[in-house]
């Protein structure tokens, strides 16, 4: 203890002092870097937030006393990694987050009982609106939306009855397919009773129209047959590609396929009329029968009764008139048949496909891939497919071409599996910049220790005796070079004999320095900054004794006369 005692005062207040500021500035950077390693990673809790779901999820982080990080004005929320699963059930069960929006929820805590039918009819309106929207965010790509519904009263005494109309705002990330814009509208039209798909508009925040509320859902006009076709050529090439390519190999071949599309809606009446199928329609039959006579009585008319002076018998009949007639009227009707076709919009009148198939690759005796075409029965073979796949109509004016061409990028594509090994090195963003914030970390505190703290230590803790030593033997070097003795004392006394020797002591201890040993010392190893402190160190000391000095040099005068 006493040794260790005897180190420290032998240091001084200086050095204690700058060695206390250096192991404060140690234990706080390393404690900084062991606190940024140790610190939990923030992974996020929940995204595109509206202000008050992010307000009320803040309120119960802080209440639960959890570390959170917010970013993007508050519309992302980070959390500890290891408790985000936990928070979030936690949240959902406090309704959080909400959507920005509210839903049916608005009656749970509703007066009833003071409220008017208006403000029921309101609210009513608001919720359904709130909970359309949460519905719409659920599908891909729906990264915010906002639904306004339009349910018109019917007044009374009224005939016609205005239609329900709806109208969306969509925020998305990329693009939405058409399927999905009618999907949408479907689904709200079923939410709404009395809405038609027809009657529903969406556009996005761009100020794009996805869907007019003011066409039919089939409309092939405009933008929506350029929609429709687009829809139709992308299926189709999608069908034909993945078919091809199944055979020749991931991305060695190219469709390209054209649709022509009728946008003429038609609308045909025909009547056919059957010459024999002849049908009773009405039958009608009528009859007459008369009689007349002309009132004499007699026997039958002769021509001997009828002479001069010839009695007629007595008793003789009266002549009588008899008519009778029938009449018939019969209908028919003749077999007729009316028919009204309707032919929609959209019918397809010719496909054009063109189909680019590259060739194969193999190695020749020299180990280099070679490019070799496919044969002719197997372009044959894969036109067969294509036609099966677009629906080829020869009577329709199809074409289907399969040729087969050298690509440009001729080298073939590696379809080896990743080994055993490759499957650890597979990270994730956050694996990533977690790895390369710990790497900074590491490589500034090896840069503060090899930089700062390890000069700092060597110049607190080498000894004082070192650097006298070193001073010592700088000012010997100088004498031996002039051929003087010369004695260091720390009370500033310089002392020289006639012999031109000087003596310096210092503290009691002498260190003496013969021409011999100086002579012995290189003058190399006492360059630099040695030899730059022990010169200076005997210009302080001729300084503080001026008159000694002076005797010295005189006497080095008088010793060269001689």
């Amino acid at each position: 203890m006493q040794g260790f005692f005897d180190f420290v005062k032998s240091l001084g207040a200086a050095r204690m002092a700058a060695m206390a500021a250096v192991t404060l500035a140690l234990i706080g950077f390393f404690a900084f870097l062991m606190i940024q390693m140790s610190a939990p990673q923030m992974v996020p809790l929940f995204t595109d937030l509206s202000v008050e779901d992010s307000s009320a999820i803040i309120k119960d982080l802080e209440r639960q006393a959890i570390p959170y990080e917010m970013k993007n004005d508050g519309a992302i929320i980070l959390a500890p990694k290891d408790k985000v699963a936990r928070l979030r059930m936690k949240l959902a069960e406090g309704g959080l987050p909400k959507g920005g929006g509210v839903g049916y929820e608005i009656f749970d805590k509703s007066d009833a009982l003071g409220a008017t039918s208006f403000i029921q009819n309101i609210n009513h309106l608001r919720a359904l609106e709130g909970e359309l929207s949460r519905t719409i965010r659920g599908i891909d790509r729906v990264q915010a939306a906002r639904v306004h519904l339009v349910l018109p009263d019917r007044p009374l005494f009224a005939r016609d009855k205005a239609e329900a109309t709806a109208s969306i705002v969509l925020k998305v990330r990329g693009s939405l397919e058409p399927q999905q814009v009618r999907a949408i509208r479907h689904l709200v039209a079923t939410a709404v009773n009395g809405m038609k798909p027809e009657r529903v508009s969406v556009i996005d925040e761009t100020g794009k129209l996805l869907a007019d509320g003011a066409s039919a859902d089939n409309d092939m006009s405009g933008a929506g047959a350029d929609e429709r076709k687009s829809a139709f050529e992308n299926r189709l090439r999608q069908q034909v590609e993945a078919i091809v390519s199944s055979v020749v190999g991931p991305g060695h071949a190219r469709v390209q396929l054209n649709a022509d599309f009728d946008v003429n809606r038609i609308t045909q009446t025909s009547d056919k009329f059957d010459p024999d199928g002849r049908v009773l329609r009405s039958s009608q039959t009528r009859e007459e029968q008369s009689s007349s006579s002309d009132g004499k009585e007699g026997g039958p008319v002769s021509a001997s009764t009828e002479l001069p002076g010839t009695n007629k018998p007595e008793g003789a009949a009266t002549a009588r008139d008899q008519n009778k007639k029938t009449e018939e009227i019969v209908n028919y009707e003749i077999s007729r048949i009316t028919k009204t076709e309707v032919i929609e919009a959209g019918r397809v009148n010719r496909i054009s496909a063109a189909v680019l198939v590259d060739g194969t690759y193999v190695k020749n005796d020299k180990g280099e891939m070679v490019y070799q075409p496919r044969a002719k029965e197997e372009i044959d073979r894969i036109a067969a497919l294509v036609r099966s796949a677009v629906g080829f109509d020869a009577k329709r004016g199809d074409q289907v071409e399969v040729v087969n061409l050298r690509f440009a990028e001729n080298t073939p594509i590696s379809l080896g599996e990743p080994t055993n090994w490759m499957t650890y090195l597979t990270f994730t963003k956050e694996d990533i910049m977690r790895g390369a914030e710990l790497g900074v970390m590491a490589l500034l505190g090896l840069i503060v220790l090899l930089m700062v703290v390890r000069p700092l230590v060597r110049r607190i803790v080498t000894p004082e005796n070192a650097a006298a030593a070193a001073n010592a033997a700088g000012t010997a070097g100088v004498a031996g070079a002039i051929g003087v003795d010369l004695n260091v004392s720390g009370n500033g006394s310089i002392s020289g004999n006639g012999g031109a020797n000087i003596s310096i002591v210092g503290g009691g201890e002498q260190v003496a320095i013969s021409n011999r040993t100086s002579a012995m010392i290189d003058v190399a190893k006492v360059q630099g900054q040695v030899h730059a402190q022990s010169v200076q160190k005997v210009g302080e000391l001729a300084e503080k004794n001026p008159q000694e000095a002076v005797s010295i040099v005189r006497s080095w005068l008088h010793e060269d006369a001689a």
